[in-house]
């Protein structure tokens, strides 16, 4: 399968992020991206719910033959990660692991700060994925469930940006953090205003950036590398692709040539 796809899935847009960091990672690499707009946010479902979405968007993804597979999305690495490598004889990489291994290992005194959206703080993931690596860190978590809405409306620079963020992480800088890990693939979009934010006070940990680099190591391990360095992105979403196709420029730095809609026929059929 070396020469198959990389193969990533968001229950919506933020996921692509990741295929930003995995492209910068892997340039020679084609990535497969699903975006399942039509059901976004997974985080406010039941774990049942986003299990069988999951593995829904998995089934999607293995029509194109992927050497692996990226959940690129937060709640569904909590919730269904485990599930989904039962279901595939393929490695299946989440969000979670890679981040948490990174905090736990940039950390000097142990006292991790984790933001994230409300879900995926109230799952505590993070926490029991850092603490399974570090048992004496001290982590805490801050949810800042206005940073997703403002990334989707482009507004990621200005003095209204400055003060949320502040707002939502100065605070985590009196408790002696010294690691902040960016637990919403959204986030990194507003790296540059956390970093002005923090100062030279935590050591930022992009979970997208991470991950890539768990994509690039498992690619090396399992001899996996496409040697005809196709280089090609497909995007598609389960609704409103012109919308997706907007955020992509913000969220890759360019736009895709196309998105194309998965009709719910199409989708769901095959999952079980």
């Amino acid at each position: 399968m070396a020469g198959g796809p990389i193969g990533v899935f968001d229950s919506g847009v933020g996921g692509l992020t990741v295929v930003r960091a995995i492209h910068s990672a892997l340039p020679g690499e084609s990535i497969v991206y699903f975006g399942d707009t039509a059901r976004v946010p997974y985080g406010i479902k039941g774990a049942d719910t986003i299990r069988r979405y999951s593995l829904e968007d998995l089934s999607f993804l293995l029509r194109f033959k992927p050497k692996l597979v990226v959940v690129a999305c937060n709640t569904a690495s909590a919730a269904a990660l485990e599930y989904l490598k039962t279901r595939t004889d393929i490695p299946v990489i989440g969000v979670i692991d890679p981040g948490a291994a990174a905090a736990a290992a940039a950390s000097k005194t142990g006292r991790i700060g984790v933001i994230a959206t409300e879900a995926t703080v109230a799952s505590k993931a993070y926490e029991r994925a850092i603490l399974a690596r570090r048992a004496d860190a001290k982590i805490i978590q801050k949810a800042c469930p206005l940073f997703v809405p403002m990334v989707e409306e482009g507004r990621i620079e200005g003095e209204i940006v400055d003060l949320v963020v502040q707002d939502y992480i100065g605070g985590l800088v009196p408790l002696g953090v010294d690691t902040l890990v960016l637990g919403c693939t959204h986030y990194p979009v507003l790296k540059p205003v956390i970093s002005k934010v923090t100062g030279d006070a935590f050591k930022i940990v992009d979970s997208a950036e991470e991950t890539a680099n768990a994509v690039k190591g498992t690619i090396a391990e399992r001899g996996l590398t496409d040697r005809a360095q196709r280089n090609g992105m497909e995007f598609f979403a389960s609704d409103n692709p012109e919308r997706f196709q907007r955020l992509a420029a913000l969220f890759l730095g360019t736009t895709p040539c196309s998105v194309t809609l998965v009709k719910p026929e199409e989708f769901f059929a095959g999952a079980n």
